[in-house]
C-alpha cells in the first residue's frame, strides 16, 4: 500500500483525520510538525523565530523528505508544506496525496477552537484572521489542488463526522 499524505489549510482537521485514517488502516501517523520539533528538539514557533519562515521550510524540505519514504503511513503536513520548493509534487511521485478542503469561515472557527499556537496568526482579530486566511487560501489553492484526491471537511465538527470522513476517503482511495 503506498503512503497517505494529508494537506490543507492549517485548520482543516489534518491531524484528527489522519490520526483516525492511520487507526481504521492498522498503520503509523506522523505529523510532519511534531517530526520537526522531535527531530530538532525545538517548537515550530522557536524554529520560525530562531530562523525565520525561509530557515523553517528549508528544515521542513529536509524533514517532509525524510518521514515521507517511510512506508505504510499516514502523514499530516504543515499548512504551508505543499507551496514550497517541488515539496507538492515529491508527494505525489511517492503517495496518495489527499486536500482536505474547507471554507475559510470553517477554517477560522477551528483555529478559534483549537489550543494549538499558530506563529503566522498571532495577534489577529477575527476579521483580521478570516481575511488573512482568504488571501493565503488564494495563495495557497493552486498547490492544494494538485493533491491526488480532495475530502470536503467542512463539518468536520464531532467525532461521528470525523468517522463519516474517514470512511469517505478510505472508498476514495480504495483502502
Amino acid at each position: 500500500m503506498k503512503s497517505i499524505i494529508l494537506i490543507g489549510y492549517m485548520g482543516s482537521g489534518k491531524t484528527t483525520v489522519g490520526r483516525q485514517l492511520a487507526l481504521a488502516l492498522g498503520i503509523s501517523f506522523y505529523d510532519l510538525d511534531w517530526y520537526i520539533e522531535m527531530r530538532y528538539h525545538r517548537t515550530v514557533a522557536q524554529i520560525f523565530a530562531e530562523r525565520g519562515e525561509q530557515g523553517f521550510r528549508e528544515i521542513e524540505r529536509n524533514m517532509l523528505h525524510e518521514a515521507a519514504e517511510f512506508e505504510n503511513i499516514v502523514l499530516s503536513c504543515g499548512g504551508g508544506t505543499p507551496c514550497f520548493y517541488d515539496n507538492m509534487e515529491y508527494m505525489n511521485s511517492l503517495a496518495e496525496t489527499v486536500y482536505l478542503k474547507a471554507t475559510p469561515e470553517v477554517l477560522a472557527m477551528h483555529l478559534k477552537m483549537g489550543k494549538v499556537e499558530r506563529p503566522l496568526l498571532k495577534g489577529k482579530t477575527e476579521e483580521e484572521l478570516l481575511q488573512y486566511i482568504k488571501e493565503s487560501l488564494k495563495e495557497r489553492e493552486p498547490f492544494y489542488t494538485k493533491a491526488k484526491y480532495t475530502l470536503d471537511v467542512t463539518l468536520l465538527d464531532n467525532y461521528d463526522k470525523i468517522k463519516t470522513s474517514v470512511q469517505l476517503l478510505r472508498e476514495q482511495l480504495g483502502v
